[in-house]
């Protein structure tokens, strides 16, 4: 369904997504901002804790992360089923999750199934 947002005199018409490809868009997405969490807990707050001493830091981004990574495990089993991933395939989209950077290659590897998708149902 398209939906017209009215924003001062001007319309923007919002494309028109399936459900499988608006899941894995939110997917890809979540898994982007899930990865540099984790970047950001390895690089900045653990150095910040163990050189300098902050200690709360640790605390505030570990939490972020361990909320945005349990949206991602539930994100991507739902994913998973729609798009019929194998269990292989989910698993290593799980290990992407533990790994820094990784979600930079998982990325690169879901993007064409998602073009693959909007042309296929348009």
């Amino acid at each position: 369904m398209s939906v017209s947002i009215l924003y001062i005199g001007y319309t923007f018409q919002t494309p028109e997504y399936p459900e499988r490809n608006n899941m894995l868009h939110i997917f890809r997405k979540l898994s982007l901002i899930e990865g540099g969490s984790l970047i950001i807990l390895l690089l900045i707050a653990m150095p910040a804790k163990y050189q300098f001493g902050y200690f709360d830091i640790v605390w505030l981004v570990g939490m972020i992360h361990g909320v945005l990574w349990l949206a991602y495990v539930t994100l991507s089993l739902t994913v998973s089923h729609k798009q019929g991933w194998s269990v292989v395939f989910w698993i290593m989209v799980l290990m992407a999750s533990v790994i820094p950077f990784a979600c930079l290659f998982l990325d690169s590897k879901l993007k064409p199934e998602q073009v693959e998708l909007l042309v296929s149902e348009r």
